[in-house]
């Protein structure tokens, strides 16, 4: 029972190891996905803020900080103004800062260009001007000048009493944006829509959606965009949609421009951020198996430590687990009535009283345990070893003839004969005498024991350390 017990315990002490063990992995594992498929979003949002930052923010950051400017104010404060002084300041600041710059005079009604040309302001032809004037925002975004697409920030400018005085703005043409578009692109495999409120792309890494002349494209006109689901489409929440485009797939992350009032879209390619996130579940199931199969490998080790002394430790050291003569009845009834015949060996350790009396009680013991092991290695699985007396087993051969029991018995005794002396008594050699019966019809279990019996006396009388039978007439 002590080696249930234990092997019991550490069963269940190693199957919680490999829970905890399990569990703690694929947490890890989920974790280290999350913060992998988290540092593949970063990796490729970092990038696209900062050309954001680099491309929009920065003009108009400039735009509004030059807006506010007292030398614009003074040269548009007034009736008439000084074209001349325009066209300096206009053509410094390109210099300055690498940008195209404009001047629009509400009072000359005139946008005077940093390339020196200057546009009238005709309600009807120029429609941006009248458009931007009446909105309640201080700086807007827009498309224009068409024979060169620009991308236009424009900054309203008012002087110390709030009267407005016209527009500054900077302008960048969208062949820029494009070959900028296409570096990143090629870098980094994702790319770019800047959508405003109503849907139309204002810009793309997809020349093919610029706006030409006035003519946006806008989402809905865009196939993969018209088969999500309408409520997505109305909202326009798309962070994180998966969507197919040409056979492959993109996983869309955005970005607010509250600035301008538009949404980035960032179309990455799904097929390079798998490739990133696989390689760390590969990496994570990796170790999930080497250390589970590590665990596993050291319950089977445990095992057959176990399988290697159960034998000895269940049976040899606790003789009195065999079964009785009450249960030995049932067990022959069950195997006569499956079998139809079987044989009975009786087996008595010769001069077992004598040994106890020399040498010790524990002695006698430890000799009937070694007999029992021995006994348990030499049966079939479907042979059954009983206790019968004090020093005497019982065994049932099933579907066993005598002459087979008889070979059967005298390489047991021969066995037993020659077994290897008890370390502490070296001296002692014991030997068992085998009687054995055999019946082939529904008899009792007393009638063929009685004639094992009689056999087994027989192999006393005749000297011990022998095997006899006797069979029922």
């Amino acid at each position: 029972m002590n080696t249930f017990r234990t092997l019991h315990r550490s069963i269940l002490v190693l199957f919680a190891v490999v829970v905890v063990a399990i569990v703690t992995l694929v947490h890890f594992s989920i974790s280290k996905i999350v913060a992998e498929q988290s540092r593949a979003q970063q990796q490729s949002l970092s990038p696209a803020i900062s050309l954001i930052v680099e491309q929009l923010l920065k003009p108009l950051h400039i735009s509004e900080a030059l807006g506010h400017s007292t030398e614009l104010v003074d040269l548009l404060d007034g009736v008439t103004v000084d074209e001349n002084a325009i066209f300096t300041t206009l053509t410094r600041l390109e210099k300055e800062f690498g940008l195209s710059f404009f001047i629009a005079s509400e009072t000359q009604r005139k946008q005077y260009n940093s390339d020196g040309t200057v546009i009238e302001l005709i309600e009807g032809e120029v429609s941006w001007y009248f458009k931007y004037r009446d909105y309640p925002v201080e700086a807007v975004a827009d498309i224009g000048k068409w024979e060169d697409t620009h991308f236009y920030i424009d900054i309203k400018i008012h002087n110390d009493q709030g009267e407005f005085l016209g527009f500054f703005g900077v302008g960048k043409s969208l062949r820029s944006f494009i070959d900028i578009f296409d570096i990143y692109k090629q870098k980094y495999g994702y790319d770019f829509l800047f959508v405003d409120g109503e849907g139309d792309i204002m810009l793309s890494s997809d020349p093919s959606l610029i706006a030409s002349y006035s003519d946006f494209t806008n989402l809905s006109e865009l196939p993969w965009y018209a088969s999500l689901p309408l409520t997505i489409q109305n909202e326009q929440a798309l962070n994180n949609k998966l969507v197919t485009i040409d056979q492959n797939d993109y996983l869309i992350a955005e970005v607010k421009l509250n600035q301008f009032g538009w949404t980035v879209f960032l179309l990455s390619p799904l097929e390079d951020r798998q490739a990133e996130i696989s390689q760390a579940f590969i990496f994570s199931i990796v170790t999930l198996l080497v250390v589970v199969f590590s665990l596993f490998l050291l319950i089977y080790n445990l095992l057959y430590y176990f399988r290697k002394d159960m034998q000895p430790d269940i049976i040899v050291r606790h003789t009195n687990n065999l079964p009785e003569k009450d249960n030995l009845q049932l067990i022959y009834k069950d195997l006569l009535s499956q079998y139809k015949s079987l044989s009975i060996m009786l087996i008595s350790v010769d001069e077992h009283s004598t040994i106890i009396d020399n040498h010790g009680k524990s002695a006698g013991d430890e000799i009937l345990d070694k007999i029992v092991a021995f006994l348990a290695e030499q049966l079939k699985d479907i042979d059954t070893l009983g206790r019968w007396g004090r020093s005497e087993f019982i065994v049932i051969l099933p579907n066993t003839g005598p002459n087979v029991a008889f070979d059967i018995a005298q390489n047991i005794r021969h066995g037993i004969a020659t077994l290897a002396p008890l370390t502490e008594f070296p001296d002692l050699q014991p030997t068992v005498s085998i009687g054995i019966s055999f019946t082939a019809s529904s008899r009792s279990m007393n009638e063929v024991t009685a004639h094992a019996e009689d056999a087994l006396y027989q192999a006393k009388r005749d000297g011990s350390n022998l095997v006899r039978i006797q069979l029922i007439e």
